[in-house]
């Protein structure tokens, strides 16, 4: 007995002693391979983006390869709000990232913008089935989800010069795309800006439509890119324009349908609302119009 107690505690001692030259050696391998994973992604094209549909041809471009394709690594930073897209695209976390020209502008105070890309996104007001609101001079005393400084708080001021409420209209800022939708769904909003898919998830609640950006004749949405970035990334950019518009091409050819999967895995869309998904097209990359970047300006 007393033999075998000596040669318990080598034994123990041995398995610690491996356990602790284990634990070191994956820190160690920890440590490089973050080391390489962080230098892979400073040297990759990172763009921001939103659970939204004028995303999609970026996310088609991701999960199909066509980037890789093209020769170009893009790394996807996924906001839910964007006022998060906007402190990325001014810290420099990100080279470009998705927006409205309303904030672009606003943002070009503190970070010199481009926009090499227009997006065919808009926005419905749509309202809270509950609320009885069918009419805009009916938003008097209610309120209405936007963001600051963006496309939804210039057509909220739209929408209340046009109807004239009797009272105060009450703008309630609510960033995160996802929490505004669901304050509709849990009745705790009377209405909100929603662009797709969210806006037919909406109409889907019974939420009637009072105004389209469409019918505006505005086109607000686009992928702004710091410029300082790109002086240095070019190539980059022209690579990754190129697989953009390879998957436009691919999008208008087989439709919304048939990226349904991607939809419900990049903007949490779930199989009806896919279905009601109203057919889009979507534009090659091209430049927002000047006379929209003077309204946003404005």
């Amino acid at each position: 007995m007393k033999r075998i107690i000596p040669v318990l505690a080598i034994g123990i001692f041995l398995v610690m002693a491996a356990c602790g030259n284990s634990y070191k050696e994956n820190r160690r391998i920890s440590k490089a391979e973050k080391v390489r994973l962080d230098s892979i992604d400073r040297i990759a094209f990172k763009v921001g983006v939103l659970p939204t549909l004028d995303c999609l041809p970026v996310y088609v471009a991701y999960d199909d390869s066509l980037f890789k394709s093209a020769g170009v690594r893009v790394h996807l930073k996924f906001f839910t709000a964007q006022m998060d897209c906007d402190t990325a695209l001014v810290g420099g976390s990100v080279q470009g990232s998705i927006t409205d020209l309303v904030r672009a502008e606003r943002l070009q105070q503190r970070v010199a913008l481009t926009y090499p890309i227009a997006t065919n996104t808009y926005w419905q007001l749509v309202t809270n089935r509950l609320s009885r609101i069918h009419k805009l001079y009916q938003l008097s005393d209610k309120m209405i989800a936007d963001t600051r400084f963006s496309a939804t708080d210039l057509l909220t001021d739209i929408a209340i010069k046009k109807g004239r409420p009797r009272y105060n209209v009450y703008r309630i800022q609510i960033n995160d795309i996802n929490i505004r939708l669901r304050m509709l769904e849990n009745n705790e909003m009377d209405a909100m800006f929603l662009t797709e898919p969210q806006a037919t998830k909406a109409r889907l609640l019974g939420g009637p439509v009072l105004l389209d950006s469409r019918d505006l004749d505005l086109q607000l949405g686009v992928f702004a890119f710091r410029k300082t970035d790109l002086a240095g990334r070019k190539q980059q950019m022209h690579l990754f324009i190129k697989a953009y518009n390879q998957a436009v091409d691919s999008i208008n050819k087989h439709g919304l349908q048939f990226y349904g999967p991607l939809i419900s895995k990049y903007c949490g869309s779930d199989p009806q609302t896919i279905k009601a998904l109203p057919s889009l097209m979507f534009s090659h990359a091209h430049s927002p119009k000047s006379r929209d970047i003077e309204r946003a300006k404005e």
